[in-house]
């Protein structure tokens, strides 16, 4: 008998990620054109990249024989002004879950404790039980975040907590002055992750100065990325922001050029297209009213929603899913979250969404 490899508990537990299907499969599968597919699976943005960081990439000379700079000096001295803070705050990795990655990876070891609420992305569970860690789930009621919930796990003394804001795949949000008061009872030696991927997406009032809490609360690494508003998911890119001893800390476990030179001329420019920005959230904010209307009067329950997707209860979700596929149309189950029931549905371009909602009109009436 040939000896095979004795894996880890912990390895062996971990579930892969499941991303949204790719149009190039369901193209395959259907035969259909792939410009006749419409994907509404994974947040992306509608309207593409940033004209501006498109320019900037035809008028790069990039050498492609040539590492990158692996600390990606430009991009952070960009993030930085931005945010007018120091570029010793700024720590850039290939996407948000990348760093979120490396917090894990600098703070988790076996047998230390990691927090989240149920149905939260999934690469919090993940990133903890690669290192080992044991994650403690907290019921989440109405599928939002309850940080009086997070506030007893404390007692179970984790050494990390992830809250997402706004939740993935819920959509949901935190109120500002409720995070604010969970981050002054954490214990200074608890790390904790505010994941701010959605972060664009909320409405004014709901966003809250995370930046300023990084300032107050040496303990805190807020994420952000330029995957979802930005329109870079295919560049990964993203970045975290914590004071100076912790973001140290960070750098010293981060892998060497995991940020192409693309993808960092493509987030400075980015990063400067404001105007860009503020036509994918208006346009964001209506057509989701369309999906959110459509979705209502079809009979279907949603998630009230601060984020470029919406989260719907339909009965099946991975059932629906394969239906929709027929119509040439990806959506987002997500019995992956325990939510067998439901499915995420990425907020498109008006057409997109009319097309979906007259497909789900026909499958749910049969």
């Amino acid at each position: 008998m040939t000896a095979m490899p004795i894996y880890p508990a912990h390895i062996e537990s971990l579930k892969p990620y499941v991303p949204g299907l790719p149009i190039s499969d369901l193209a395959a599968r259907f035969g259909f054109e792939e410009n006749e597919i419409v994907k509404l699976a994974s947040n992306e943005n509608p309207l593409g990249a940033s004209p501006k960081a498109l320019a900037a990439l035809a008028k790069a000379a990039i050498d492609i024989s040539r590492y990158p700079d692996s600390d990606c000096a430009f991009l952070v001295k960009a993030i930085a002004q931005f945010h007018d803070i120091s570029p010793e705050w700024v720590v850039v990795g290939a996407g948000s879950e990348s760093v979120l990655g490396n917090v894990a990876a600098t703070i988790l070891e076996g047998g230390r404790k990691s927090a989240h609420s149920a149905y939260s992305f999934q690469a919090y569970v993940n990133a903890a039980k690669r290192l080992g860690a044991v994650p403690i789930v907290v019921p989440s009621p109405g599928l939002k975040v309850d940080l009086d919930g997070l506030g007893r796990a404390l007692g179970e003394n984790p050494s990390l907590v992830y809250i997402a804001n706004p939740g993935n795949p819920t959509g949901t949000v935190v109120e500002p002055d409720e995070l604010v008061s969970f981050l002054s009872d954490v214990p200074p030696h608890v790390v904790v992750i505010l994941d701010e991927a959605y972060f664009e997406f909320m409405s004014p009032q709901l966003r809250g100065d995370s930046i300023h809490w990084a300032k107050r609360f040496p303990n805190l690494v807020v994420l952000r990325t330029f995957s979802k508003a930005y329109g870079l998911a295919g560049l990964r890119v993203g970045y975290g922001i914590a004071q100076p001893a912790l973001a140290g800390m960070l750098r010293r476990v981060r892998s060497p050029f995991t940020v192409t030179h693309t993808a960092q001329v493509a987030a400075i420019a980015a990063l400067g297209d404001q105007e860009f920005l503020s036509r994918t959230i208006e346009m964001n904010n209506r057509v989701r009213r369309v999906l959110v209307k459509g979705l209502t009067d079809l009979g279907v329950q949603i998630l009230d929603s601060n984020t470029n997707f919406v989260l719907a209860r339909v009965g099946q979700g991975a059932a629906l899913s394969r239906e929709l596929e027929k119509h040439g149309l990806i959506v987002r189950p997500v019995d992956s979250y325990g939510l067998p029931e439901w499915v995420r549905i990425s907020v498109g371009t008006q057409r997109e969404v009319e097309r979906l909602l007259q497909a789900m009109h026909v499958e749910l009436a049969t």
